[in-house]
């Protein structure tokens, strides 16, 4: 069984990181509190473990990866968090975008349809101290209408489109970000739900996703 250590060398490789998006344009100081508290090795396979808070993607399960952590601080930033949000996130993948927000303190609940994945990330060791954390197995597109409606929502993969169900679930006022896919490029939206539930749509830089898929995959 794989021993998990957080030793003062990765915390300080983790202060270098936040030292790393801070350059790059984070100000939010819950979410780089976040970043330097959370073990992101832990959310990695063991090989990657001395180069884990490098600022950039690594391959998880089922063909999936987990966020450059600029990325993560990017869309959260964005999604202005606060305490006791109820946030939607869409794709939870490692865990890790889902712990870094309840971190802030929000109460997460987070969609995976890819069985395998969901399993493996469910059972995860360090969900005891997240009691803020809800895992579910499903249909991104379809979000959780038993739980709506949501302060926030977090898409974490390249939508085709902007989800109508996911509109309908967002509270009036609420904010919605995703990557929405351009012609093969990623460009990440910010959308407010307005009094009459019409959105008002912000356009922010492009990054690079992993397709959102419809369906779950056992």
């Amino acid at each position: 069984m794989r021993k998990y250590e957080d030793t003062y060398k990765h915390k300080g490789m983790r202060h270098q990181l936040v030292m790393q998006l801070r350059h790059k344009g984070i100000t939010d100081e819950k979410i780089l509190y976040a970043i330097e508290h959370i073990p992101r090795h832990f959310f990695l396979d063991s090989a990657f473990e001395k180069i884990a808070y490098e600022d950039r993607a690594f391959p998880i399960a089922e063909g999936q990866t987990i966020s450059q952590p600029y990325t993560v601080a990017y869309q959260t930033q964005l999604l202005n968090v606060h305490r006791n949000d109820k946030v939607l996130e869409i794709g939870s993948g490692s865990g890790y975008q889902a712990t870094v927000l309840a971190e802030i303190g929000a109460r997460v609940y987070t969609i995976e349809r890819q069985k395998k994945l969901y399993e493996q990330t469910r059972n995860f060791i360090l969900w005891s101290k997240y009691p803020n954390i809800k895992f579910f197995y499903g249909d991104g597109f379809e979000g959780l209408p038993a739980f709506a409606p949501f302060d926030k929502i977090l898409i974490t993969a390249a939508a085709p489109f902007i989800p109508p169900k996911l509109v309908a679930q967002l509270k009036i006022g609420g904010l919605m970000v995703l990557p929405l896919d351009e012609d093969g490029r990623q460009r990440m939206l910010r959308i407010t739900k307005n009094d009459d539930g019409t959105i008002l749509e912000e356009y922010f830089d492009y990054f690079s996703f992993v397709p959102m898929l419809g369906g779950k995959k056992e």
